[in-house]
């Protein structure tokens, strides 16, 4: 099912699945570089062109505002026009289904937030600035002694 007039698409996770699981992998030892198309989004939520109940928006990835919708009634998913090249271009299209997960979802709003940190830390401190000091931060994260090391630096 789809819309000639916005190009969106409506799939069957089942379908899908078994498309995935039979031909995903052939898909994907075939994979031309996929054409950059710039997907349209639909902001406020949209009914299930099925069942008619409310769809939920996903993210798809942090730096993305593009997000799939799902009706977890029909357990079908509405791509709007350019979605499925955005997926592929991202390398996702196999891995759609997972998009729709709880850790997934946790996981993009980690990077939000991570990139949100970035942007502020970049206005305060400049480039260069947050580039030392990110090295410093990635340093003391993987150091065993990492608390002693936090402890120290708390102190004037």
């Amino acid at each position: 099912m789809g819309c000639p007039r916005c190009e969106g698409a409506f799939v069957s996770l089942l379908y899908y699945r078994d498309w995935a699981e039979r031909c995903g992998e052939a898909h994907l030892a075939n994979k031309a570089e996929p054409e950059r198309v710039e997907p349209e989004t639909t902001v406020t939520a949209m009914g299930c062109p099925k069942c008619s109940k409310l769809m939920t928006k996903y993210r798809i990835t942090g730096c993305r505002n593009n997000r799939l919708d799902l009706c977890s009634s029909c357990d079908e998913a509405w791509l709007d026009g350019g979605e499925w090249e955005l997926l592929k271009a991202l390398d996702l299209s196999h891995k759609m289904p997972m998009v729709f997960t709880e850790q997934w979802q946790r996981n993009v709003r980690q990077q939000v937030t991570e990139d949100s940190r970035k942007q502020r830390f970049l206005k305060i401190l400049g480039e260069a600035d947050l580039s030392e000091a990110e090295k410093v931060r990635q340093w003391v994260k993987d150091h065993p002694r990492r608390a002693d090391i936090l402890r120290y630096l708390s102190f004037d």
